[in-house]
């Protein structure tokens, strides 16, 4: 194995561990105040945008790693 395409394989494996837990960061439970008085108050769901587009760009990067991986094995 040339050891180039492994130490990409590699990164691409961390890359795509890191967008795992990016995107399961991303996400927050809000308690939303009742409308109407006497009325049960509720849950959202609250994102945030700079971790999800940070695990896109991680899950960018480890699809690229893998196919110039891929490709440099082949040759």
């Amino acid at each position: 194995m040339k050891p180039r395409a492994v130490l990409e394989l590699v990164v691409a494996v961390v890359a795509a561990v890191g967008a795992v837990l990016s995107w399961l960061a991303a996400s927050t439970t809000i308690e939303v105040a009742p409308v109407l008085d006497g009325e049960p108050a509720t849950t959202a769901v609250g994102y945030s945008a700079p971790l999800l587009v940070l695990s896109l760009v991680l899950a960018g990067t480890a699809g690229v790693l893998v196919v110039l991986a891929i490709a440099r094995l082949r040759r």
